[in-house]
């Protein structure tokens, strides 16, 4: 058996691991009441997310290889970064591959951001990061038409486009995200909505937001699929991680 063969298989049986699914159940709920989420980095440039979230879209962006990641919330900026930093890879790897040089300048690969409210201090932060050439960022509601014509104009520019859907988290808003972005997504990349965790965790964790259990983007999120089977759920992704704030989040588009 092969170490790709044995791993499908080591992760496939992790659905029916009751003690380690529950170790990890109780891992999360306990890290989040702890904001573990918070203390990572990535180039400098604070990434809220699981350290195992950043390696899965690390895995993600390998495998799809995309031109354009749009993401809807940027707060400090450091997934931006962490995208940039990941098609600046992608790019040099081209280069070495094709055995042409590698100019940065001219690579058509970019990052998206758009967020209602992008603070002066972080806007200056990433401006003047090493990678801020690949970096565009709209200020203004994610769901806003007048966003979201921009936004389609860039996207029509690119051929693989993968989305991560990381701003408002109520149902509503994020459902609003999914219509408009979601189709977007080109076939066999992604749209991954961040944070569907909320449903799974306490109302009690939530006193000062307008979202909760029942309320959120996994409940956006399964709403979406009802009536969109071009996406489906990427469960082995989902059974690998096991830690992770987007349970059931990472939606594969297959036609």
């Amino acid at each position: 058996m092969s170490f790709d063969e044995e791993v499908k298989l080591r992760i496939a049986g992790y659905s029916s691991d009751d003690a380690l699914r529950q170790a990890s159940r109780g891992f999360v709920e306990q890290s989040v009441r702890a904001k573990y989420m918070y203390n990572f980095s990535w180039l400098s440039r604070p990434v809220i997310q699981y350290p195992q979230d950043v390696m899965a879209m690390q895995e993600l962006i390998w495998r799809v290889r995309p031109d354009l990641i749009i993401e809807t919330g940027i707060a400090h900026g450091g997934s931006l970064i962490f995208s940039a930093s990941m098609l600046a890879l992608l790019d040099m790897c081209d280069a070495i591959e094709e055995r042409t040089a590698f100019d940065p300048r001219e690579s058509r690969r970019r990052v998206l951001g758009i967020d209602v409210d992008i603070r002066a201090h972080n806007r200056a932060a990433i401006e003047a990061h090493p990678l801020a050439s690949r970096i565009q960022m709209i200020q203004g509601s994610s769901v806003e038409e007048s966003v979201l014509d921009q936004v389609r104009g860039i996207a029509a520019q690119h051929q693989r486009v993968l989305v991560c859907l990381d701003s408002n988290h109520t149902h509503d808003h994020v459902l609003a995200e999914l219509n408009a972005y979601a189709p977007l997504v080109s076939r066999g990349s992604y749209c991954v909505v961040f944070d569907t965790i909320v449903d799974d965790l306490p109302a009690s964790m939530f006193p000062d937001r307008p979202w909760g259990p029942g309320d959120n983007p996994k409940t956006a999120m399964r709403k979406y699929l009802e009536t969109h089977g071009e996406f489906e759920i990427d469960e082995e992704l989902q059974n690998k991680l096991m830690i992770t704030v987007a349970p059931e989040g990472f939606l594969k588009r297959v036609r």
